[in-house]
């Protein structure tokens, strides 16, 4: 009987099965694998699958026979510098395909430096763009892209309510909304009214309710699109929920991020008051990860 080795991690809750698909361990359909894996009864169980595979080929770059030369194996001299050493890809547990995952792309740079695939200094590709990543023990910090596509407040309503959320991307899209009180939304039903809300598109967004709980401290709670549900953590949504409060003025930085699972992430940057397509650069999102098993799924 075939198997195929894995391992399970959690970025702050976020959680996440590992493989490494440099020598194209799954094949076939990604999204079924997906679905397969990620459910939580008759599967592994996560929020989603990630796979380490190596950079695609460049272009024009053919051997003999007009076949494409495979990718370089990773290298650990590559530093956060140089070009990216591997790519990660990252699908939803409901077997969409995401262009990014904060959480994902932490434990990933902790797979792939565990893997001797990478140094502790390093970056990588992703389907949204080149992320940095610095690993020290259990604590990974990755670099983000630059925020983009800030509204500061949609008019959307919701059973007769009317809600006005903060709106960005950081490398997918995040609603913002801020409560008074976390522990008393009910993210579930709410969020998923936000998630596919008209307001937010056709391929609608991911929501954060977030609670100021100090000068630079903010509780947040996420429902996932992809997942279609609330997650213990979401990085890029930690990310996002800070943008959007230092731009209100509520927060001073460093914004220190306590997550349901209970863990807090680190989210720093530069802010950009005036500007709507970048109004945050130079991001970093901070934290802790862990290898919770290692397993084998039997085909």
């Amino acid at each position: 009987m075939k198997t195929i080795p894995f391992w399970k991690m959690s970025g702050s809750g976020n959680d996440f099965v590992i493989i490494d698909n440099r020598r194209h361990v799954l094949r076939g359909s990604i999204a079924g694998w997906a679905k397969k894996l990620c459910h939580r009864q008759f599967g592994v169980g996560a929020d989603g699958l990630l796979l380490l595979e190596f950079l695609p080929p460049s272009r024009g770059k053919v051997a003999e026979g007009r076949k494409r030369v495979p990718s370089p194996q990773p290298s650990p001299e590559k530093g956060e510098g140089g070009a990216p050493a591997f790519r990660m890809v990252y699908y939803n547990a409901d077997g969409s395909r995401a262009d990014m995952c904060g959480n994902g792309a932490r434990c990933m740079a902790w797979f792939a430096h565990a893997h001797k695939a990478v140094g502790t200094s390093f970056q990588f590709r992703t389907d949204a763009y080149p992320v940095g990543a610095k690993v020290d023990g259990a604590i990974v910090q990755v670099t983000l892209a630059d925020a983009k596509d800030y509204r500061s407040d949609v008019p959307v309503k919701v059973d007769g309510k009317s809600y006005r959320p903060a709106f960005l991307n950081t490398g997918v899209p995040h609603a913002v909304l801020f409560v008074p009180d976390a522990d008393k939304v009910p993210v579930d039903t709410l969020g998923r009214a936000l998630r596919f809300h008209k307001a937010f598109g056709s391929r609608g967004t991911n929501v954060n309710f977030v609670q100021k709980l100090g000068p630079n401290k903010l509780r947040i709670r996420t429902y996932e699109r992809g997942v279609e549900g609330e997650t213990l953590a979401c990085g890029t949504g930690v990310t996002a929920s800070a943008i959007a409060a230092a731009l209100r003025g509520l927060v001073k930085l460093p914004v220190l991020c306590t997550v349901a699972g209970g863990d807090t992430l680190k989210v720093d940057f530069n802010l950009h008051r005036e500007s709507g397509n970048r109004p945050a650069t130079e991001i970093t999102l901070k934290g802790p990860v862990r290898l919770t098993f290692k397993g084998e799924y039997y085909v």
